[in-house]
């Protein structure tokens, strides 16, 4: 087990290049079941990454990552089963299940793990694919599932806009029969980034960034071959960073216009973001921040995925935030945490309501899901004296190299082995 070593109180200055997207590459890499080739490019290195590579190789695909690239092919004998083994440590494993059921007519998948930051029920997966022809059943921890023939195209209605469920039905659609839609489909940029990947091997979708896709089935398609986006989050952290720890950064591969409401929010607060051409945005802090409110929504409302990073920056600023989580119920466990630093944090059901402090002051503080591990390395930048940030193998899920990125600004942090599981 390993831990982060921070000093806080330096000024962050410099550039930064934004990695691949984790949210998009890892369903791009399972629908590589579907065609039996991918060639994917700017992927980031990542934990969940190497696990999905490893699942696909346990199915007996040929597997290679070589640096920012994935490529897969598939071998004569493919096995149809996901284990908890690997499935449980990451929760997009349940994304191979589509695809396994549109091109193998069956697939056994363990229930899936990952962050503990709420339920987030699979019974939309479920219900979407037994909708397209599946028999699916559940028993021992086990997700059991096939098809006679092939899937069928059906009209199908979210009760919310699952990201996971859409991107799931969506790639058993692309090899169904007949005409698949999916209606109260989520609109988050990682799906419009699978549905263009898989466009590039013949797909036929229409609809990807609106809440109806619709989906026309063909009978095979061919080679995957696709650069993935930047990682909006990622790139939102930063921000998050220099409105903590001050100074100006020149942020590379920004998706700005996919970062539409976290950077109103931040310059609600008094952040500086200036647009630059080549896909660049400089970041600079002068003076303190201001408290904000935020309320987490779908895309393109705030994203779940930034409120720990926004909560710990207003953990300074001058005033009252209200931040309020309206997608997961159990997504609060960094408030313990932060307070540990000086944070003055209550928690009222599904809203904290934040009361800046003049500063935060080093101690040792544990990640639990990885969104909080990065409040906490971000909160760390800002601390007095030293923090240390204890089970960041969650932040390795979804994170590339960021003590490195930030050592790259001035920042002091390092990694060290940690012996005590703290």
């Amino acid at each position: 087990m390993e831990k982060f070593v921070i000093k806080g109180g330096k000024e962050l200055r410099g550039k930064v290049k934004v990695s691949g997207s984790k949210n998009a590459s890892l369903p791009i890499i399972f629908a590589s079941i579907l065609s039996g080739e991918l060639h994917l490019k700017n992927v980031p290195d990542l934990r969940d990454v190497d696990t999905s590579c490893k699942l696909l190789t346990q199915m007996g695909f040929n597997v290679r990552k070589e640096r920012s690239e994935v490529l897969v092919t598939a071998e004569n004998s493919i096995k149809t089963e996901a284990p908890y083994e690997l499935v449980r440590t990451m929760r997009a494993s349940i994304l191979c299940l589509g695809p396994l059921l549109a091109k193998y007519r069956k697939a056994k998948v363990s229930l899936p793990g990952g962050c503990a930051i709420g339920v987030r029920p699979v019974n939309l997966h479920l219900k979407a694919l037994s909708k397209m022809g599946a028999d699916i059943k559940v028993d021992h921890g086990y997700i059991t599932a096939e098809v006679k023939g092939r899937l069928k195209g059906a009209e199908i209605t979210f009760d919310f806009p699952t990201v996971g469920g859409t991107e799931n039905t969506l790639m058993a659609a692309v090899l169904a029969k007949g005409k698949t839609v999916i209606k109260n489909a989520a609109k988050e940029p990682e799906i419009v980034d699978l549905a263009r990947a898989l466009k590039t091997a013949g797909a036929e979708i229409e609809g990807e960034g609106t809440d109806v896709i619709e989906v026309n089935g063909v009978d095979e398609i061919g080679k995957i071959e696709y650069s993935v986006m930047p990682d909006r989050i990622e790139a939102g952290t930063f921000l998050a960073a220099v409105a903590l720890a001050g100074g100006e950064v020149e942020i590379e591969d920004f998706p700005f216009d996919l970062l539409t409401a976290v950077i109103e929010k931040f310059e609600e607060a008094g952040l500086k973001v200036e647009r630059l051409s080549g896909k660049k945005v400089r970041v600079v802090k002068k003076e303190r921040l201001k408290g904000t409110n935020i309320v987490t929504q779908p895309y393109p409302g705030f994203p779940t995925d930034m409120q720990a990073q926004f909560m710990a920056a207003m953990c300074l600023a001058d005033g009252i935030s209200v931040i309020k989580e309206t997608i997961f119920e159990n997504r609060f466990m960094h408030v313990l945490e932060l307070q540990r630093l000086g944070a003055d944090l209550t928690i009222d059901g599904n809203t904290v309501v934040v009361k800046g402090v003049e500063k935060l002051v080093g101690a040792k503080v544990t990640a639990t899901d990885l969104r909080a591990s990065a409040s906490l390395v971000i909160a760390g930048l800002a601390a007095e004296n030293t923090t240390e940030v204890y089970r960041i193998y969650h932040l390795d899920r979804g994170y590339e190299k960021l003590e490195v990125k930030l050592r790259n600004l001035g920042a002091e942090i390092w990694r060290e082995k940690s012996e005590l599981p703290y």
